[in-house]
């Protein structure tokens, strides 16, 4: 890990509400005054969306395990050990973003004198210099594969790099129901489309997202208190209520505890208990409140480290 160049990673699918955490070390960075470097994780996929969508129905036509935006084949995984890497070591690095709408089209293009359109790259640039910290949010953060290598494949080993590592988990009816919800209400999706295209995500799913949960040092688990066993719910014309945060339980389940006092922490929400000693309970309506509590100080430990080793 590195004390001068520390790497902050937010991991978690489609659906899943790792942009609401994103906000929250956001907020809790400009609170303390940090620049950082933001990483936006689905501008290291390998394809543009036009060429993501050839190259989907080009793996159904053979027969294959479909092409997801999970999978390490749709993806540059070196590119992302790559800047990882070089970031911990010189605190410089290259990223790029991916349009998703036409105000970011608008944006970037006024940026860069381009003519790029939504789902398209824009150039590979250097990271701005004197950036306190590296933040990375989207679904591959702490991806890791250096064993049970096929023929060909090389391994990769991003999650070695990262200093605190969040997982965002949702019980995957919640999950399902964000995920259905957002496509259904924000893109031209049924809740038809959206189910056969979680089928599809399932096995890289399995495959390449839900390891990572067992290496972050972080993970908060959304738990309904409702009835949520049919997310894809079409009786009556209506979709199933995603739940409220009162409709549910956050489990915070902390790998380094002996950085935090999460007794202290749990007497600070509402309702909250210690489930075991590396696990909070509390209630969901109070999740911007625990992840304050619980991120600051770890923020402001990185931060300590790093002006201790620069001297400062």
């Amino acid at each position: 890990m590195s004390a001068v160049h520390p790497i902050v990673a937010v991991v978690g699918s489609s659906g899943a509400g790792t942009s609401f955490v994103k906000k929250a070390f956001e907020n809790i960075f400009e609170r303390e005054g940090l620049n950082p470097a933001i990483i936006e994780g689905d501008s290291f996929h390998k394809y543009d969306r036009a060429t993501m969508r050839q190259k989907v129905a080009e793996s159904k036509e053979k027969g294959c395990r479909p092409l997801t935006h999970f999978s390490e084949h749709a993806n540059l995984f070196d590119k992302l050990e790559e800047l990882f890497k070089t970031y911990r070591e010189t605190g410089t690095g290259k990223r790029r973003y991916y349009i998703h709408s036409e105000e970011e089209a608008e944006f970037h293009n006024k940026r860069l004198g381009t003519n790029l359109k939504p789902g398209e790259f824009t150039p590979w640039e250097d990271l701005p210099e004197g950036t306190d910290l590296l933040f990375y949010e989207g679904l591959h953060g702490m991806v890791r594969k250096v064993k049970y290598l096929h023929e060909g494949e090389k391994p990769y080993n991003v999650a070695q790099y990262v200093d605190l590592g969040v997982g965002v988990a949702p019980a995957v009816n919640i999950e399902w129901m964000q995920k259905i919800y957002r496509d259904t209400s924000e893109r031209p999706y049924t809740v038809e489309d959206v189910h056969k295209i979680i089928l599809e995500r399932m096995p890289d799913y399995v495959d390449y997202i839900v390891p990572q949960f067992h290496r972050t040092h972080i993970n908060f688990h959304r738990v309904p208190l409702i009835d949520t066993s049919d997310p894809f719910s079409t009786e009556e014309g209506t979709l199933p209520s995603v739940p409220a945060p009162e409709d549910s339980l956050m489990v915070t389940h902390v790998r380094i505890k002996d950085q935090l006092n999460l007794p202290e922490i749990a007497e600070q929400i509402p309702g909250a208990w210690m489930q075991r000693d590396d696990t909070l309970v509390y209630n969901s309506k109070y999740f911007v409140d625990a992840m304050d509590l619980i991120l600051t100080p770890l923020i402001k430990q990185l931060i300590e480290k790093k002006r201790k080793a620069l001297g400062q």
